[in-house]
């Protein structure tokens, strides 16, 4: 049985780790005959051995034709097309539907989202932000959604940029059906559609959520533009903090409802940004999951080293940094933060966090400035402790 008809049942049976699944996958795309008895020598219980050989919510053959037309890819777990941001996650996708160049989902990223009821306000800085990120080398990921989603892909294909749309239905429709047209155009431009669901799969409300965390998944970092607080976009920031991405917010007007989310996120620690650039100077300055290979990440290099600091690091070296004295320094934010805080948050008594603060001002860590310290250098693994999302 081909690759390609393994994974599609595959991702059908629940209860298997990636490991397992790329392991069962090898194994029995090398087996000509998927037998029970074959499948419980593998140890499959009796309920993934029914889903695998008769999977419900998927049709096998019209899967393998869709895959077969130009334009169309079926990128599993273990492919080397496979997002390697992606695959890091807690939970990855086992099977991805792809609609145009798979190779974009490689590119670095920059997700943004919002509320689908956006105001006006939203939709001019959503335009401005997305049009100066694709002028900085990111491939803006979004929902296909109403609202502020919408405005992102379209402002990004204006500035003649790539972008990605996260369905979270099957590949088969387009929603919401408005977006038909939207949806060809990116797919002109070079963009691509992608979802782990089946193809006939419709947009079912619980669907929405997982899709969100793909696509967190798939970018550096998430900027909520415009949010309520019960926009699922705060799902997606969520998504994205449990899968060691940066989460922006862009304040808005105290009286709108559709900022309540985004400043409810920067009370909790999300990144106020005022300015594309504040995003280059945060990722830019400690990006650790982007190989050197990307090291064309920004289109306009010199506009931005005169916003980031000379010895800004684009590119990490593949091996972590190591830090002195972490919890200490996951407590110093970008604020001012006093030494009797960072001592309390720490653990720790004073003399001794005294004494490591100065150390790590020493190393170029951290600012001694009037009324505590500050940090002056980002690493993507270091966090506030309080941090409560």
């Amino acid at each position: 049985m081909a690759q390609r008809e393994v994974w599609l049942r595959l991702s059908e049976v629940k209860g298997l780790g990636v490991m397992r699944l790329c392991q069962l996958a090898d194994c029995l795309a090398e087996t000509p005959r998927h037998t029970p008895a074959l499948l419980r020598s593998l140890g499959l219980t009796e309920a993934q051995i029914s889903a695998f050989l008769h999977p419900r919510s998927l049709d096998i053959s019209a899967s393998l034709r869709w895959a077969e037309r130009e334009g169309h890819h079926l990128v599993a777990l273990n492919s080397p097309a496979y997002p390697s941001l992606l695959k890091q996650i807690a939970s990855p996708p086992r099977l991805l539907y792809v609609k145009g160049p798979p190779e974009l989902l490689a590119s670095p990223q920059l997700a943004m989202v919002g509320s689908r009821n956006c105001s006006h306000y939203g939709e001019h800085w959503a335009q401005y932000f997305a049009a100066r990120l694709v002028n900085s080398g990111f491939t803006l990921t979004s929902g296909l959604a109403m609202g502020i989603d919408g405005i992102c892909h379209r402002a990004t294909l204006e500035a003649q940029g790539k972008t990605v749309a996260v369905l979270g239905n099957g590949l088969q429709h387009v929603h919401p059906r408005c977006h038909i047209p939207l949806a060809e155009r990116i797919l002109e431009n070079g963009g691509v559609l992608v979802s782990e669901f089946s193809l006939e799969t419709p947009p079912l409300p619980h669907n929405f959520p997982r899709r969100n965390r793909i696509i967190s998944g798939l970018s550096v970092g998430v900027l909520i533009v415009e949010a309520s607080l019960r926009s699922g976009s705060l799902i997606t920031a969520r998504c994205a903090l449990e899968q060691g991405r940066e989460v922006f917010a862009l304040p808005g007007s105290v009286d709108n409802p559709n900022s309540e989310g985004a400043h409810w996120l920067i009370k909790q620690g999300a990144y106020l940004v005022t300015d594309p650039l504040d995003i280059a100077e945060h990722i830019g300055s400690g990006l650790t999951w982007l190989s050197v290979e990307n090291s064309s990440f920004f289109g306009n290099p010199s506009l931005i080293r005169e916003k980031i600091a000379p010895d800004a690091n684009i590119c990490a070296e593949d091996t972590e940094v190591e830090l002195p004295f972490v919890d200490v320094l996951a407590n110093v934010g970008y604020e001012v933060t006093p030494v009797d805080v960072v001592a309390e948050r720490a653990g720790q008594p004073v003399p001794v966090v005294a004494g490591q603060l100065l150390e790590l001002e020493l190393a170029g860590w951290i600012a001694a400035v009037s009324g505590g310290y500050v940090r002056i250098r980002r690493a993507g693994h270091v966090r506030r402790t309080n941090v409560l999302i």
